[in-house]
């Protein structure tokens, strides 16, 4: 048979010729494509964020995992695995086996200072795990948080180059952010546009996504019933702000009231007697470091314990339900017949958080406030009732003694290079190619892409769009995998965020807490024996300051290796900006039907500064419904019009502040603020027939707004909870024309301004 002729360019490199005829096609004429058809196993990564080590069954932990408890029975237990302290590195590093710095994520993706290490833009070369798996004929899924994407560049203008779709995903569902509200997510996206639907009553974030996850799987077995896929389920639980279902918190009721002390040493128990820890490792004492100490609980008041209990009962329904949810994905495996045939891979970014202090808060983004200036007495925890922790109506984050509990039986938290912020559970599950068991071996994260691609035997891309590979920092762990008595091939590894740094070599390891502010020297170095004292109890450095020397001296060469430096401790540089990112602060004029405005893009036009919003509406007797919003119920205001009047409602981090009716007139609807000293503003709401005035309220900062900018209705989590209540969205019924925002004057404490005018008193002292 002879060849088409004439056919048209966009069809050449067209894979759906995939039948017999079209096969003759291919095969009969040189360079003509070839569908690739990948004959490797599914891959299904599962990470959770901010997961401390011993919360899961497998890994000592009480909560309820049946699933995970199944998967590691029939699986492997990575009891030794290592990752970095923070999560867009962590992720970054997994999915390019790339050292974080390399890869443009030494910190999370929310400050720019501009330093090689910080593009927070994963590498033109550097292939994704998903890159390589597609070029390999795999179809390729990702839901849940992406976080691999500098803050500024989520805006629906914004370069979407470090999107999950441009970096190797078919399909995606989910949120570029760190973190959102499980009850009413902020921003999600499917695929590249932003999704805008309104969320039922009842709606919980990881319920939804494991529906999006179940039916890609599904679909993709309606069309093609072998094709291989990889699944990246990245969930946003455990992350702040702490949410559950009300179905979940009932089985939790009361659980906790012991305290985080006898948790900790029932966890440890378990730990032992399950073979996780060498014979004669000791539980971690108690953390005491300044600003990150826990009280025995013992020493608690009465209504502390209760309230700390339930923060603790929240975090326990919030796993569960992620427990759940990896249950119906290995039911959905199950019916395919592919479960056995499915690598299964459980684990977590980093270590348990501190941010919820000493005491935890129920007002997550009030907490979560790390501003220069801000006064001592900025109140973090706004009261709230106790029945409401963990709903829709409160953002929570739990007291860091229940971190230390998570983090069982090691030192500390997220963020910092102690094992309590760098050592996390692992499980493997793939009954057709791996036995079951423990593995103690060293292994890091940046070896879990060499190692999936090893055992799925699909090579990694040796260029992208063109450019060589950069060379992988990761190492495969398959040799571990197959022999519990295999060495480790990953021999070495730095580690450093913030300043805080770490060296791992031959089962020795060095570490500093640094503290912001003070000089980066050697003398901060403690060194352990980690082999023999995998919870860092004993400081050595003194009985082999030779072996510290020579830690000390190979993580300055490591580091230099992987543009570790400047070392970097939350400088004023941190809040530098891209010259082009003031485009962000331009006055904006916002129509009716657009999506959320992104959360990003819409606190540029407020934060720290006056601001004036006018909407413009063609006013009859009898409309009614939001003109503007902007933020939720963790923080946000919301004008609206009810009873032929305007109204104001301010919700300073759950502290819920409300104008009088305003009547209204023939004149636009126009809000003004007025940025004061102390981190306040005050408001006036003008109609052209009345004033009212609110204020001085705190300011909202850091992540405050959280959810975006709505027009004509109240689309995200809800900034007045009362008029929900009563309203829902509550849309405008009238026609609103455009609302107009003008940002003003900067205040002269905005970390940007002062960030720029310490940039340009550097450049004059240069």
């Amino acid at each position: 048979m002879s060849s088409p002729k004439n056919i048209p360019d966009h069809a050449r490199g067209y894979d759906g010729f995939t039948g017999s005829i079209g096969r003759v096609f291919a095969e009969s004429r040189p360079g003509w494509p070839v569908e690739r058809r990948a004959k490797g196993p599914n891959i299904v990564v599962i990470l959770v964020d901010d997961l401390g080590y011993a919360d899961i069954g497998p890994f000592g932990g009480e909560i309820a995992t049946p699933t995970l408890d199944a998967l590691a029975a029939g699986g492997l237990r990575l009891t030794n695995y290592h990752t970095t302290p923070l999560c867009s590195p962590s992720r970054a590093a997994l999915l390019t086996g790339l050292n974080p710095h390399r890869a443009g994520f030494a910190f999370p993706a929310n400050s720019d200072p501009g330093f090689p290490a910080y593009s927070f833009q994963l590498p033109d070369n550097a292939p994704s795990l998903p890159e390589s798996l597609r070029a390999a004929g795999y179809a390729t899924f990702a839901v849940g948080k992406w976080h691999l994407t500098r803050d500024a560049a989520g805006h629906d203008a914004a370069d979407r180059s470090s999107w999950p779709l441009q970096r190797g995903f078919d399909r995606y569902f989910g949120s570029l952010e760190g973190l959102t509200n499980l009850h009413h997510p902020h921003r999600l996206l499917w695929d590249n546009s932003p999704y805008d639907g309104d969320f039922p009553e009842g709606y919980y974030l990881t319920d939804d996504l494991t529906d999006r996850a179940v039916r890609m799987i599904d679909t993709l077995r309606a069309s093609d019933p072998d094709k291989p896929f990889f699944l990246y389920f990245a969930h946003h639980a455990m992350h702040g702000p702490l949410g559950a279902k009300d179905s979940d918190l009932q089985r939790y009721r009361g659980r906790y009231a012991e305290g985080w002390d006898a948790i900790r040493e029932t966890r440890f128990a378990k730990q032992l007697a399950e073979g996780l820890f060498p014979e004669g490792t000791a539980l971690a004492p108690r953390n005491s470091e300044p600003g990150r100490d826990v009280l025995p609980w013992s020493e608690l008041s009465p209504r502390q314990q209760e309230l700390f209990a339930r923060y603790m009962e929240v975090y326990a329904a919030s796993l569960d339900n992620v427990d759940q949810s990896i249950g119906r994905i290995v039911e959905t495996l199950r019916k395919h017949g592919e479960l056995d045939d499915t690598i299964i891979v459980f684990t977590s970014d980093n270590g348990a958080t501190a941010e919820g202090g000493a005491e935890g808060t129920r007002s997550y983004f009030s907490q979560f406030v790390h501003v220069p200036g801000v006064p001592s007495t900025w109140d973090r925890d706004v009261e709230r009732e106790v029945d409401l922790l963990g709903g829709p109506q409160t953002t929570i984050h739990y007291p860091r003694g229940w971190a230390q509990a998570s983090n069982t039986p090691f030192r500390l938290y997220k963020f910092d290079t102690y094992a309590g912020g760098v050592r996390t559970p692992f499980i493997v599950h793939w009954p057709a190619g791996l036995e079951a068991g423990l593995r103690h071996q060293y292994v890091y994260v940046t070896d879990v892409t060499p190692t999936l691609l090893e055992l799925a035997g699909v090579p990694r891309l040796d260029a992208r769009q063109g450019v060589a590979a950069a060379e992988e920092d990761g190492v495969s762990a398959v040799p571990v995998l197959r022999d519990a008595d295999a060495e480790s091939g990953h021999t070495t590894q730095y580690t450093e965020t913030g300043g805080n740094r770490g060296y791992y070599a031959d089962g020795w390891k060095i570490v500093t807490r640094h503290i912001p502010g003070k000089p980066f020297d050697d003398s901060e170095w403690e060194l352990y024996h980690v082999e023999s004292d995998p919870t860092e109890t004993t400081n050595v450095a003194a009985k082999h300051p030779e072996k510290l020397a020579e830690l000390a001296a190979a993580w300055e060469h490591t580091a230099w290796h992987n543009t570790v430096f400047p070392l970097n401790d939350h400088s004023p540089a941190n809040h530098l900006r891209r010259p082009g990112d003031q485009r962000l602060e331009r006055p904006v004029t916002l129509y009716p039907g657009i999506p959320l405005l992104e959360r990003y893009r819409s606190a540029q036009l407020v934060q720290f500064r006056d601001f004036v919003v006018e909407a413009t509406v063609d006013f009859t007797p009898g409309d009614r419904g939001v003109l503007f919003s902007h933020g939720d119920q963790g923080g946000g205001y919301v004008v609206y019009i009810e009873d032929d009047a305007a109204h104001l409602t301010y919700n300073a981090y759950g502290v819920v502040h409300r104008s009088g009716p305003v009547p209204l007139g023939s004149a636009p609807v126009r809000l003004s603020a007025t940025a004061l000293p102390d981190f306040q503003w005050s408001f006036v709401l003008d109609t052209g027939a009345g004033t009212a005035k609110l204020g001085p309220v705190a300011q909202l900062i850091g992540l405050a707004p959280f959810t975006g900018i709505s027009i004509g209705s109240d689309r995200g989590g809800p900034v007045d909870w009362d008029l929900h209540t009563r309203e829902a969205t509550f849309p405008y019924t009238g026609t609103l024309r455009h609302v107009r925002y003008e940002p003003g004057a900067q205040a002269d404490y905005d970390p940007k301004l002062i960030a720029r005018l310490w940039a340009e008193a550097e450049r004059v002292y240069d």
